[in-house]
């Protein structure tokens, strides 16, 4: 007897839609924004293009802002790490998470989560901003903090920008040195901050005593 074909099973609407971003997403991963066409999401579907444009009406826009949104909850995910354990093991941990979303997006990276593309609009650096802020507080949490001091708050955010920055480097640098070494200076670099804003404020340096006796 000849077997039955498999059953076709109708996608529900939150089924399609996340198809068709996850499809998206594997062609912003690669490639900017202005070289992805909704014929490419189409076809990385396996659907048409009337369907894509039945899901996502505002084109490609609206299809990369959703994207963007996906790709940033997993961004911010990245950091959402247990309290308990030493808080540089906690950091290490989320930092191994985010490199390896950087090393899976590669050179899509900057297209996805650091602007420079014809289709970045206000929403889009929001949706951006809205992880960096998520990260920060992710990070002032670990630290026991609900009340920053505005040196302490830049601090934190300066990093988080020198993460980001190393991360494009380290892309542009054909991924030297091994993500092992880059997640640990960059753990380094941590400490090596906060000990520099320590100098010149209180709660800081209350912090990297702790960080200290933690170690």
């Amino acid at each position: 007897m000849t077997p039955a074909a498999p059953a076709y099973r109708r996608l529900s609407v939150e089924e399609r839609r996340s198809q068709l971003l996850e499809a998206a997403l594997g062609l912003f991963a690669h490639r900017v924004p202005e070289d992805v066409s909704l014929d490419d999401v189409a076809e990385a579907a396996g659907v048409s293009r009337p369907l894509v444009y039945r899901y996502f009406p505002g084109g490609k826009q609206q299809l990369y802002e959703a994207a963007l949104r996906s790709a940033s909850e997993e961004l911010q995910q990245c950091f959402d790490e247990p309290h308990e354990g030493p808080l540089l093991d906690r950091l290490s941990r989320a930092l191994d998470r985010y490199l390896a979303f950087v090393d899976q997006h590669d050179a899509g990276f900057s297209a996805l989560l650091q602007g420079g593309s014809v289709v970045e609009t206000s929403r889009t650096t929001a949706i951006v901003d809205g992880v960096r802020r998520a990260a920060a507080q992710h990070i002032l949490s670990h630290l026991g903090v609900t009340e920053p001091s505005r040196r302490l708050r830049m601090t934190v955010r300066m990093w988080i920008t020198a993460v980001e920055a190393a991360s494009l480097l380290w892309l542009d640098d054909d991924k030297e040195p091994p993500v092992e070494e880059l997640r640990d200076w960059l753990v380094e670099q941590f400490v090596a901050v906060l000990s520099v804003t320590a100098r010149r404020d209180p709660q800081t340096e209350a912090l990297v005593r702790a960080l200290g006796a933690d170690g």
